[in-house]
């Protein structure tokens, strides 16, 4: 049965959706003790999660229940805040039917980063993946709520077409929607009534780890899951578009060696020796200094020091991030034991709540938890031939080709790693070439 379980989802294009992209056939191909459903929605302001949750309950359900059993797992967990008290609501009515006895429900603190896997697996199951590891190391598997839709779906042979959506920020009606993969995010927002102010940016994804759009006509992928338009003097905005070279002048400058990044550092709370304040001290990887710069790799860039430790506003989390490039660049990896890390004493009394960071953040007034609106219908869309972890898929589709939604039009290239692209819509292919597929909506 796992064989069967593990060729749908791979001919189905399932990736995760919490934002790695991780090809999802090869994580449930593994002997696991626990599965674990990410529902924290641990980003301010991301609301597709909660909403699948609670609308689109029996087919995560059905899609955790294909993960225990091709996994083997004794039981599979739903984590997800109190604060979603529909979601929870639909979810206890739901578990309450469950005659195997295997699915549960774990109520999380609001707290941010809850939704972190490895945070999530120390908050629920008490265990502690070991430094640059992953939770099998523990006997578990973290899949993300629209990963199990997903996967109920690839059970019926019906292919990853879709993301689902929050757009909020300035626009003017903030919503959850469904959005073909490919969709402009321009359209995207037009559907949610336009824009509210002339000069702004669009992150993609949530506030604290998204990236900013350099195109806001971008394409919508398998791993967007919030649009957000701020103007473009937002400090949410500011810190993601600081040139490096400039973020490491100020940090040079500026840095007091206060520790609070350290203090409230995630990976540092599950003691992994990732000390971002004394990463500051030496912004340049020589070869002298490689050992004491190799604990960078274990930065999950979470935000956490840039957005709510530094007093300074300096950020630890793109000097982070800038050394494990360089580290990466020059093929250096963390010398990983394997053993289980003891937590800090004070981890417990150390979270950073949901509310207090959104006032840190300037969003506060964009947290309106908006409702699901519908589907997006583009004219055209532009699919990206890479929107996961992995070698880029291979177009099997030329110009001319007329073809149907769910029809593969991107394969997984022999002996790699990678995910299939299926078209989004149906229609005429336009283009296929640098690294992308169009196709126009047939009219």
């Amino acid at each position: 049965m796992r064989d069967q379980i593990v060729e749908k989802v791979k001919n189905s294009g399932v990736v995760g959706a919490g934002g790695a992209g991780f090809p999802t056939y090869v994580k449930i191909n593994a002997d696991v003790e626990t599965v674990l459903v990410n529902g924290a929605s641990c980003e301010p302001l991301l609301m597709s999660d909660p909403y699948l949750l609670e609308d689109e309950t029996e087919l995560v359900i059905r899609g955790l229940e294909a993960v225990i059993e091709c996994t083997g797992a004794k039981s599979g967990i739903i984590c997800l805040k109190g604060k979603h008290s529909k979601a929870l609501r639909a979810v206890s009515n739901a578990v309450a039917k469950d005659k195997t006895g295997k699915i549960k429900i774990f109520e999380l603190k609001d707290f941010y980063p809850a939704g972190d896997e490895q945070v999530l697996v120390r908050e629920v199951l008490g265990k502690t993946v070991p430094e640059a590891g992953i939770p099998l190391q523990v006997g578990v598997v973290v899949s993300n709520v629209e990963s199990l839709l997903n996967i109920a779906l690839a059970l019926e042979d019906k292919p990853v077409t879709d993301r689902y959506v929050t757009v909020t920020g300035e626009v003017r009606k903030p919503m959850v929607v469904k959005v073909p993969i490919g969709t402009s995010a321009g359209d995207v927002i037009n559907y949610a009534g336009g824009i509210l102010i002339s000069d702004y940016r669009v992150v993609d994804g949530g506030p604290m780890m998204g990236r900013i759009l350099e195109n806001p006509e971008a394409p919508v992928t398998k791993t967007t899951s919030g649009l957000i338009v701020l103007p473009p003097d937002h400090n949410v905005v500011a810190g993601k578009i600081m040139e490096p070279a400039k973020v490491r002048r100020i940090t040079s400058m500026v840095c007091c060696q206060c520790s609070q990044c350290t203090d409230l550092c995630p990976r540092n709370l599950l003691g992994h020796a990732l000390q971002p304040h004394k990463l500051m001290r030496a912004l340049d990887v020589t070869q002298s200094d490689v050992d004491s710069k190799k604990e960078a790799l274990l930065c999950s860039e979470c935000g956490i020091c840039e957005k709510f430790a530094c007093p300074m506003m300096v950020s630890p989390r793109e000097v982070n991030a800038q050394i494990k490039k360089e580290l990466n660049a020059k093929g250096i990896k963390w010398d990983a034991t394997g053993n289980e890390p003891e937590n800090h004493p004070f981890r417990k009394v150390r979270y950073v709540p949901t509310k207090r960071l959104m006032q840190r953040l300037d969003v506060t007034k964009y947290d309106t938890h908006p409702e699901f609106k519908g589907m997006v219908s583009p004219d055209r869309v532009v699919i990206p031939l890479s929107q996961h972890i992995g070698a880029p898929s291979r177009a099997v589709v030329s110009v001319g080709d007329v073809v149907q939604k769910g029809d593969l039009i991107g394969e997984i290239p022999e002996n790699v790693l990678g995910a299939r692209i299926h078209a989004s819509i149906n229609g005429v292919v336009e283009s296929a070439k640098n690294g992308s597929v169009t196709i126009k909506k047939n009219l």
